[in-house]
């Protein structure tokens, strides 16, 4: 079936893309994977290749498109060649839009020169120790000072993606109490400097995959926060999170299934090279079965991310219809990568091997941006169940 979401433009920064990685990650990629971080000099080279800045106005250094297909393209790339970029999609998918969205033309001024170049690395900070699912139970609190400059940060986050090389934190805390008949209410955005006093990262954290993707804990005692750095409105924060959750679950969907179709390339390119009893494992009729069970499969899930690409694209992807495509497409993904790797065998268990690495990235799919459970709850809710 002939695709028709990309165009030459798009095919073109594809063919940059898998040149610079090739150069650039594929030959380091071991000694990221055995530091469980890609190395902080790294994100310079992707802000002077332009990845940063695609969808930031010209004015701040941007090329200023309003389009998530560049980033379509860079999940297949990564998939394809069994790496990852570390945090910086988190930079971008997550952080980008409450910056675009909520910073007034002074904060923009401030916070997207050096968004662009990598200067400053961002990332979002929601998820708490005791919640996770329900963000509106959040504990860390920021209570305005007495001289009303500043707001004042006591808390903890966990789970944060790109925690450890982050210059900048978008940390969702609370301004208010709960109301008795909303409880979302009170939850507010700032854009915290990580090197402010009181601000610290804890561990490191140890996890089953995307192990070149730095995620820590963080924790606040006290943090001096300048009002200038508050995003959007006090106590509306609940609304934002809302806002940008079909795009970022939109990009759970879509990484999902590029790393499904990554899974099919290692396993045929396996299966050819490997011999069993005197015969390509290639040769016999199970294995192209099960590669052809999961290819029909992946033509399902590029279906159904390519339609939610459009959709967000059109600013007409619904919670719903993003919820529909983060299930079904990371769902894919975990049956299609878990036959791929046993098509390996024994060595599809090594780390050495692409499918094992991926076969852990790919596990978080269903549990982060919202679990399946949840995901499922939403698309009930639109059913009128």
């Amino acid at each position: 079936m002939r695709r028709t979401v990309f165009n030459e433009d798009h095919e073109a920064f594809r063919e940059t893309v898998r040149a610079f990685i090739e150069a650039e990650v594929v030959p380091v990629y071991d000694e990221w994977f055995a530091a469980g971080q890609a190395p902080r000099d790294f994100y310079y080279k992707l802000g002077e290749l332009g990845i940063f800045g695609i969808n930031v106005p010209e004015e701040f250094g941007g090329a200023g498109l309003d389009t998530h297909k560049f980033e379509a393209v860079l999940y297949e790339e990564t998939a394809r060649a069994g790496v990852n970029f570390g945090g910086s999609g988190v930079h971008v998918l997550l952080a980008l839009p409450y910056i675009k969205m909520l910073a007034t033309d002074e904060q923009k001024k401030r916070y997207l020169t050096k968004f662009v170049t990598g200067e400053e690395m961002w990332a979002l900070a929601m998820t708490e120790p005791g919640t996770g699912s329900d963000v509106a139970g959040m504990k860390t609190t920021a209570k305005l000072s007495e001289d009303g400059t500043h707001y004042v940060l006591n808390g903890a986050k966990t789970f944060i993606t790109g925690g450890v090389h982050a210059d900048r934190v978008i940390v969702c805390a609370r301004t208010s109490a709960p109301r008795e008949d909303d409880r979302r209410f009170g939850i507010s955005l700032f854009a915290v400097d990580t090197k402010s006093e009181g601000y610290s990262i804890g561990r490191k954290l140890d996890k089953l995959g995307l192990r070149t993707s730095d995620t820590a804990e963080l924790a606040f005692v006290d943090v001096k926060v300048p009002v200038e750095d508050l995003l959007g409105e006090e106590n509306k924060g609940f609304y934002y999170l809302g806002q940008n959750l079909p795009s970022e679950r939109w990009g759970i969907a879509f990484g999902a299934y590029a790393q499904a179709k990554a899974a099919i390339r290692f396993a045929q390119e396996y299966v050819q090279d490997r011999t069993v009893f005197g015969k390509t494992v290639a040769s016999f009729q199970n294995t192209k079965f099960e590669l052809a069970a999961c290819q029909a499969e992946v033509d399902a899930a590029e279906a159904v991310a390519d339609r939610a690409l459009e959709a967000l694209d059109a600013g007409e992807l619904t919670a719903a219809e993003a919820a529909s495509a983060k299930l079904f497409c990371t769902e894919v993904a975990h049956r299609v990568i878990d036959r791929c790797l046993q098509l390996h065998g024994g060595y599809g268990y090594m780390n050495e091997y692409p499918i094992a690495r991926l076969y852990a990235d790919n596990r978080v799919n269903r549990i982060y941006g919202g679990t399946s459970e949840v995901m499922k709850s939403i698309i009930a809710k639109s059913m009128g169940l």
